[in-house]
């Protein structure tokens, strides 16, 4: 017999089923919408960047879009662009050129030709029957074998070396050939001599042309852009439509490449009803360089962004989206409810130590479903009762760190000593030495160290709670952003007895967050990292020394 509904077989489906679809696939069934209209921008007729940090359902969003518009057959292509991580330019154009050429193939082959009886396509992916009819299957077919010829070609400019000289020799032979006759003839009225002299003869003759050019990958791109264009001008001949395009995780592309790689396929693009759908990490991007000519795409010119960080300054909103997935998961069981889970309070706190990422956040229950049933099967249910607390959260989000970490790894190669060292620092000063939680910093503030803190945002390390922020004395007519450090660094095995955790998201917390005390200011925070050296010459004023200062012997 079961002894409570955490260690239930439902339960345990529960958490299985949640750690098999963490991460976006193509079944997008239990699909969520951050916000209403997202879906709908993202299949309309516009160049977009979607902004979202990793696990905030950007790539879901993206997989959704594509869906829905091969229900409609419209011809699209999804990129996963991981698999390019660490190309160089030009290989990472020519590679991802190749694969998109690939996925319009392909679904000249499948989903425009397939007709709606087909049920074991469309059933397996769609769930769904087409809302158009087929398209006629010579013409995708001929159209198919264009673009094969096209990635062969590709290919072959991929494996070969690139700007170097070349020489091509053309050698022209040719041949002559002459004969001379000559005839004399005696008859009987008259003299005809009769005889023949011939002469043959040939002549061999060849020229050879020399000629020297540079190879470049780049200048085959570019000089066969027209023609690249001409195939999404027939396909959307073929599907009487628009194509569209899907380029996901573009911040795995080295920076110094980015906003050149989405030039090129924006220059593709224009004015041929192709369409992109760009999701990346907005502070780990550059989508585009200003000089002559521009690289890249302007926001706001040639593409919109859409921004799905739900983040915990609009808490409110960031709770109901996280709930509605949660329960979509729980729903699914068919006998357990989220009132049987969880406390109330333990859902506010899976909401601040997800720091209102999706991924996160069903990361964190199902860790909290382990830790509650191994603290319910050392101490029993009497201290914190069946369901999951919020020590259990706590728990569970202190261990979430290590994946954080490994992330960081994975996504921030060339910074990852410099954001490590900045967080620290954070770390160290506001939770070690203050028993605070949030930090303030000016809203005009720049510099590098400001770029750590957005970028630390973005890997979900530090969390925005809060854009328009004023102390209450000492620095008059100044606006600050207030930023909460990640749970994992004051829970769990990490836990800070007697830390100041600010109810940022409660009505009555503004004067909490008004302190001065809070401000981060690097040079402040240098001057208090050193320590007083004591001077044996009494004459001589106590001196501000540096810690690592070598000690003289």
């Amino acid at each position: 017999m079961v002894k409570n509904v955490l260690e239930s077989p439902a339960v345990e489906k529960l958490t299985i089923d949640i750690e098999q679809n963490m991460r976006s696939t193509k079944d997008i069934r239990r699909f969520i919408e951050p916000s209403q209209g997202t879906l709908q921008r993202a299949v309309s007729k516009q160049h977009h960047v979607i902004f979202g940090r990793r696990g905030s359902v950007k790539s879901s969003l993206l997989r959704k879009a594509a869906s829905d518009l091969t229900i409609d057959r419209r011809p699209i292509a999804y990129i996963d662009l991981e698999v390019f991580k660490g190309h160089s330019y030009p290989d990472v154009l020519l590679s991802v050129l190749i694969k998109t050429f690939s996925e319009f193939e392909e679904w000249l082959t499948t989903a425009a030709i397939n007709p709606a009886t087909k049920t074991s396509f469309w059933n397996k992916y769609f769930d769904t029957h087409p809302s158009r009819a087929a398209f006629n299957r010579e013409d995708a077919i001929i159209l198919a074998q264009t673009l094969h010829i096209h990635i062969d070609l590709l290919t072959s400019q991929l494996h070969s070396a690139d700007d170097i000289d070349t020489h091509r020799i053309i050698r022209n032979e040719h041949e002559v050939t002459g004969q001379t006759e000559l005839g004399l003839q005696v008859g009987l009225n008259k003299i005809n001599v009769s005889g023949k002299l011939s002469d043959s003869h040939k002549v061999n003759g060849s020229q050879e042309l020399d000629e020297a050019y540079r190879r470049s990958k780049t200048d085959y791109l570019h000089t066969h852009i027209l023609e690249f264009q001409g195939l999404f001008d027939r396909m959307n001949q073929l599907s009487d439509g628009d194509s569209y395009l899907f380029l996901d995780d573009l911040y795995h592309i080295r920076r110094v490449d980015q906003a050149r790689l989405i030039d090129y396929f924006h220059r593709l693009a224009k004015g041929h009803n192709l369409w992109l759908k760009i999701g990346t990490i907005r502070h780990r991007t550059q989508w585009y360089i200003n000089g002559d000519p521009p690289v890249g795409i302007k926001l706001g010119d040639d593409a919109e962004d859409i921004d799905l960080d739900l983040t915990l300054e609009k808490y409110t909103i960031t709770k109901q989206f996280l709930i509605r997935i949660l329960n979509k998961f729980i729903d699914d069981t068919q006998e357990v409810t989220r009132q049987d889970l969880l406390v109330d309070d333990a859902v506010d706190r899976l909401i601040l130590a997800s720091g209102g990422v999706a991924r996160d956040f069903l990361g964190i229950f199902r860790r909290s479903v382990t830790v509650a049933r191994e603290r319910i099967m050392s101490h029993g249910t009497a201290q914190r009762g069946p369901r999951i607390a919020i020590e259990d959260v706590n728990g569970a989000a202190g261990d979430y760190d290590t994946s954080k970490r490994q992330e960081l790894i994975r996504d921030a190669t060339d910074d990852q000593t410099k954001l490590e060292g900045m967080f620290q620092k954070l770390v160290s000063y506001y939770v070690d030495d203050l028993n605070t939680n949030v930090f303030l910093i000016d809203q005009k503030a720049h510099g590098g160290w400001v770029d750590l803190i957005q970028e630390l945002v973005d890997l979900r390390l530090l969390h925005k709670i809060r854009s328009h922020v004023t102390v209450k004395s000492g620095h008059p007519r100044q606006i600050f952003e207030a930023y909460m450090i990640d749970i994992s660094q004051y829970t769990g095995a990490r836990m800070k007895y007697g830390l100041d955790d600010i109810k940022f998201w409660r009505p009555d917390s503004d004067d909490s967050l008004r302190k001065s005390s809070l401000i981060y200011d690097p040079e402040e925070i240098k001057i208090k990292d050193k320590k007083i050296i004591k001077i044996p010459n009494a004459n001589m004023s106590p001196t501000l020394w540096d810690e690592t200062w070598p000690s003289e012997s």
